[in-house]
């Protein structure tokens, strides 16, 4: 690891200052899903567009753990997944599959992030998907897509029929698969897939004790709950709790900033 870092030289240096903002951003998104143990080894992936007219985004190495990403090990690729900086690091370009699909089709999808989590490969292969069993679902629960599978996300035809499926909404179950957010920022996009793992979560814990002890709630209450969601979720994310978990993380382990 200390050799890689090494060979990737100052990569500050090399960036914009906007760019080194959102590799910061990235990196530290990356370390808290470690952290929440969201993780799966070294695959799925967290990708973020960095500004200018050249279709570049950032994305992790292919080869290490989320909890060893920082800012410099942050790969920069194409639309096809190439590097297009020199780095010590593999990448994974059939991985950036998914992602490069809504970055593509969506001008706001800035940041997009997909997760393979229990609880939330749970959810997607059940028939009903994410149902409206707590506050946090049904905050997130309206603006939740879903996508049959079709197997290993390396077949470039599936990325018309993603975007398709996707629509305008800012998250996707993709069926017996895993979870998916956009978001304008980072920020964003980890808060809606904070709200979205959590309910997933919450209901697999709830179907475990019987659907005959499931609560309902009363009719009306799932599209209050869901306007209120969209009305707030964002600046929420954005300005309170993301600088937040930021700060947490630099007490955690800063060292994502390098």
């Amino acid at each position: 690891m200390a050799t890689q870092l090494k060979a990737l030289g100052d990569v500050k240096s090399q960036v914009s200052a906007e760019e080194w903002k959102l590799r910061e951003e990235l990196a530290c998104a990356y370390r808290l899903v470690a952290h929440h143990g969201w993780d799966d080894l070294i695959f799925t992936h967290l990708s973020v567009r960095v500004p200018g007219p050249e279709h570049h985004f950032l994305i992790n190495p292919y080869n290490l753990m989320f909890d060893e990403i920082t800012a410099s090990s942050l790969v920069k690729i194409d639309v096809d997944g190439h590097p297009v900086m020199e780095t010590p690091y593999l990448t994974n370009p059939a991985g950036f599959t998914i992602h490069s699909a809504i970055h593509m089709a969506r001008e706001d999808a800035h940041a997009v992030i997909h997760l393979h989590t229990p609880h939330g490969q749970a959810v997607s292969a059940m028939a009903d998907g994410l149902m409206p069993l707590t506050q946090t679902a049904m905050l997130i629960r309206d603006e939740v897509a879903y996508h049959h599978y079709e197997g290993v996300a390396t077949d470039l035809e599936e990325r018309e029929r993603l975007v398709a499926d996707l629509g305008t909404k800012s998250a996707m179950i993709l069926r017996n698969h895993g979870t998916l957010t956009v978001g304008e920022s980072v920020g964003e996009a980890f808060l809606k897939m904070y709200f979205l793992e959590r309910a997933c979560e919450a209901q697999v814990h709830t179907l475990a004790g019987g659907v005959a002890l499931v609560n309902h709630p009363p009719q009306g209450t799932p599209e209050k709950a869901a306007e209120q969601g969209r009305m707030g979720l964002k600046m929420v994310s954005t300005l309170l709790a993301w600088p937040a978990l930021m700060r947490k993380m630099d007490r955690l382990d800063p060292s994502y900033r390098n």
